[in-house]
């Protein structure tokens, strides 16, 4: 693919057409972020409007690559659990103790309905701020926070 994608001394992104046309302010919005992190990438502008499809990543080179990954980082912002240490009932609204990838916390889950479960194993927990967290791979959590789990689910 013959486009340019890179971060302004501003720090915001921009985008360069194959036929040389710049668009600042664009941002690479994933169409699947949880099924199919790596494919159909869309860089739009700031109005929402689409200006290139990327049906894969590994399509671009390593640098274009590297920049949309990077520039997606940035907007996105989904912890994944990893370990539930703790609720404060099994009724909501519950505060949980947890741990994930970026440390551990607290959130408040404000019904069972705010658990969505994306297959069998990847859950989707929407906490009482409007944070999504995510849990990856039930199978693959500790006996302990499996069984907490269960009482919700």
């Amino acid at each position: 693919m013959n486009f340019q994608f890179d971060q302004g001394s501003s720090g915001r992104w921009f985008y360069v057409s194959a036929e040389g046309r710049q668009h600042d302010n664009v941002l690479a919005v994933r169409s699947f972020p949880v099924a199919a992190p790596e494919e159909g990438i869309a860089i739009v502008d700031v109005d929402g409007k689409e200006l290139l499809w990327i049906s894969h990543l590994n399509l671009l080179t390593e640098a274009l690559r590297a920049n949309i990954l990077k520039a997606m980082a940035q907007r996105e912002f989904m912890p994944q659990i990893l370990k539930l240490y703790g609720v404060s009932g099994f009724v909501a609204p519950s505060t949980w103790d947890i741990e994930t990838d970026r440390g551990r916390t607290k959130l408040l889950l404000k019904g069972e309905e705010d658990i969505r479960r994306l297959s069998g194993t990847v859950l989707l927990v929407t906490d009482g701020h409007g944070v999504q967290f995510l849990i990856r791979d039930l199978a693959q959590m500790d006996r302990h926070s499996r069984k907490l789990l269960d009482r919700f689910l």
